[in-house]
């Protein structure tokens, strides 16, 4: 499922009742080594498997302890190398770990009956200093005898050769640094981590102002970002994240509302005249709605590219052409002239929605009252007016679904990772 995982290695699982994503590796396979580069095809799962033992509680059957104590010393020697930046980066961590484990393991294995699997597994060389190292003081990574001879042994079941696993490890740890600045920073549609399991998907969270689409969105990412590859969108215009164009429009906007103390009756917010839009402001709505209708252009085509390479897509509203003025819709039909070639400029942007659609579009509904008391700068007409639009807002080739979000926020969250999982 990623491109830096071994293809045998991992799967992903959802935990429903806890609302946990789980990264399984689920070793069918014996591959070990550095956590960039799993360089090492181990053959001893028949010999592991027949000595596995049932678990004390549960219907499955776990490593015997000495088999586990042996891996776990064979995993230092190959894992623990200051050469892999994702290990050198939680270097304290990484030993502290197998430190836990070597004592626990210490405690239930018996010294002459693991240095006879190792004498078995490995060699008669290497089983003394194996069973020595699990009772020795000496951390696993310092004692370098051991690991130098558990590396040379193990050579002949790597997949790369010494320069080769070294250039193919330097090369994806350029990627890693690279993946964690768009993933934090750029945002740009290129896979860094795990693509998502079933192929690209792309989610649209739609909702009125005050139903809580920003707040769900960053939850969902939150949720997923650490398992697969998540690109955020926002197709909005208010306090989500601008794109470079967008963002020095959305900078003077402040100045102009300054100038502009009153708005016409087109208006959702501020405070309205009751006007027919004027000059200045037909015009300066003219170049925000080609502006914006440029923005979403853009967004749309960063996410059907995103898709296509296997990105999972979290979209925060999304583009649509059926309900006119409002609800991410065109902004032009606001006012009552404007030339037609404008008009069209901007129809057509919208219009690309319809060619990419989302696949699952989820829909956040809240009361008037509700999205009145969280909004309270909107007019409460138009509040209503857009929670019936949304009603009626189809997205004939998208899943959509409806989530009640007068619930708490967190059964709210639960349903809307119930269907990702189910789209996942």
């Amino acid at each position: 499922m990623g491109d830096r995982d071994h293809p045998a290695l991992s799967f992903l699982g959802y935990d429903e009742r806890g609302g946990r994503l789980i990264h399984i590796h689920f070793h069918s396979v014996l591959i070990v080594g550095e956590r960039l580069l799993k360089n090492y095809r181990i053959p001893w799962e028949e010999a592991l498997l027949t000595r596995a033992m049932h678990h004390p509680t549960l219907p499955i059957r776990i490593l015997e302890p000495t088999a586990e104590a042996l891996l776990l010393i064979l995993r230092a020697c190959l894992e623990l190398r200051r050469l892999d930046p994702m290990t050198l980066g939680e270097w304290q961590a990484a030993k502290r770990k197998f430190a836990l484990d070597r004592a626990e393991l210490a405690a239930q294995v018996d010294h002459g009956a693991l240095r006879l699997l190792a004498s078995e597994l490995l060699n008669e060389e290497l089983a003394d200093l194996v069973a020595d190292a699990l009772y020795d003081k000496e951390e696993l990574d310092s004692q370098a005898r051991l690991c130098r001879y558990v590396r040379r042994h193990c050579a002949a079941y790597r997949s790369y050769n010494a320069l080769e696993a070294r250039v193919r490890s330097g090369a994806r740890a350029v990627l890693w640094i690279a993946g964690g600045l768009n993933k934090h920073v750029l945002h740009v549609p290129r896979p860094w981590n795990r693509r998502a399991p079933g192929g690209g998907r792309m989610v649209a969270i739609v909702g009125v102002d005050g139903s809580g689409k920003s707040t769900s969105v960053a939850a969902l990412r939150a949720w997923l970002n650490s398992k697969i590859d998540v690109v955020p969108i926002y197709f909005g215009t208010g306090d989500g994240r601008p794109s470079l164009f967008l963002r020095p429009f959305k900078l003077i906007m402040p100045l102009i509302m300054r100038v502009l103390k009153s708005k016409p009756s087109c208006a959702s917010h501020g405070k309205k005249s009751g006007q027919a839009p004027g000059s200045l402001y037909s015009l300066l709505l003219m170049i925000w709605a080609v502006a914006v209708a440029a923005d979403k252009r853009k967004k749309l085509t960063a996410a059907r590219r995103a898709t296509n390479r296997g990105l999972f897509v979290l979209a925060d509203r999304y583009p649509q052409d059926q309900i006119r003025g409002f609800n991410d819709g065109p902004l032009l039909t606001r006012l009552t002239v404007a030339p037609g070639w404008l008009r069209r400029l901007e129809a057509a942007a919208y219009a690309l929605a319809d060619r990419v659609p989302p696949d699952l579009v989820i829909k956040l509904v809240v009361t008037p009252e509700t999205a009145a008391r969280r909004e309270p700068e909107m007019d409460p007409a138009i509040i209503r007016e857009r929670i019936a639009a949304l009603q009626r807002l189809q997205f004939p080739r998208a899943r959509v679904v409806c989530v009640d979000a007068e619930q708490p926020f967190a059964q709210v969250i639960r349903a809307v990772k119930r269907e990702i999982w189910r789209l996942l």
